[in-house]
């Protein structure tokens, strides 16, 4: 292998030149989007079982990542090597299962060895396969067609355009049973309770609220005891309660500003130098709703309520831990 120093303009077109060549791949398969595409994706929403997708080489690859979407979004499916089939991972289909094997050539030795078998349970077989002439075309009870006309490496050997026809083809075939279903944002956050784009669809400020402290002064209370309490329960600000009720809140930013316009700040209490009105939320609101206001509103803590009752703090330290910003 001869090392070749390309220029950054050379880099540049060489990068230009496969995404060009991969994006007209994508865009033909729109031609292929026919009635045994339709058809796959009806089957595999009647069906009671999962799907088993297989492959080889990078078309295995291609097949764990599908099998990732299909899950994440409502359709049980699961992975097995085309390799390991033969030898015992073939126990892993069961009747109700449908198949989708995914091949470029569609005639690997691996694959030919296979097929009969996966016909032999009597299963459904899907075929996502670059050559509608291979065996494993000609075997399957239904084609996706995947065919691409170059690959992008320039010797048209390492698999980059096909497996990205591939990846294409299995999220066209995800969002079509995904909307089949009436998959929604909150069936999405069901299935992905410990990410980020999960927590933004259900995670409740109270959720976090809960596990912080909860500053809060008397108007009366004078500026060491307000300045300790900020200090110690280290969220920036405490809530100022008269009688069970919040009447205001005093900030890190309260605080400056009074050493700013006062000499003596030891005679100031809190209702002195308190915001009045501030800004809260219910419990039950969501924690994206609370990154919003606070973004608009550019402020770094709310006051969090039930029904007008103050329960603590949301700070913008929280919401950047659980991943909402």
């Amino acid at each position: 292998m001869k090392k070749i120093n390309k220029t950054p303009k050379e880099i540049k077109i060489a990068a230009i030149r496969t995404l060009d060549i991969e994006a007209k791949a994508i865009e033909t398969l729109k031609e292929y989007v026919n009635d045994d595409f339709s058809a796959v994706i009806k089957i595999i929403y009647n069906s009671s079982g999962r799907v088993v997708i297989t492959g080889i080489g990078k078309s295995a690859i291609i097949a764990n990542k599908i099998v990732s979407t299909l899950n994440s979004t409502g359709t049980p499916a699961i992975f097995m090597h085309a390799a390991d089939a033969v030898h015992g991972d073939l126990g892993t289909i069961q009747k109700e299962d449908l198949i989708i094997c995914i091949s470029k050539s569609g005639n690997t030795p691996e694959i030919k060895v296979l097929v009969p078998f996966l016909k032999n349970w009597g299963n459904k077989l899907i075929a996502m396969v670059g050559n509608i002439d291979s065996y494993l075309a000609k075997q399957a009870d239904f084609i996706i067609n995947t065919t691409i006309k170059e690959e992008a490496c320039p010797n048209n050997l390492a698999p980059t355009t096909s497996t990205t026809a591939q990846l294409a083809m299995g999220d066209a075939i995800a969002v079509c049973l995904l909307e089949c279903r009436g998959f929604s944002s909150q069936d999405f956050a069901k299935y992905h309770p410990g990410g980020a784009l999960g927590k933004k669809l259900y995670l409740k400020v109270s959720d976090i609220s809960i596990n912080n402290q909860t500053p809060k002064v008397k108007p009366e209370d004078d500026i060491k005891k307000v300045i300790l309490e900020i200090s110690s329960k280290r969220l920036g600000a405490a809530a100022v309660i008269d009688k069970n009720k919040l009447v205001g809140i005093i900030t890190d930013g309260d605080l400056r500003r009074m050493i700013e316009r006062n000499e003596n700040i030891y005679e100031l209490k809190a209702k002195d130098i308190m915001s009045k009105n501030p800004r809260t939320m219910e419990k039950d609101s969501m924690a994206v709703d609370a990154l919003q206001l606070m973004q608009k509103n550019n402020i770094s803590q709310l006051i969090i309520t039930d029904k007008g009752k103050y329960l603590g703090f949301v700070h913008l330290h929280d919401l950047i831990r659980e991943g909402i910003l």
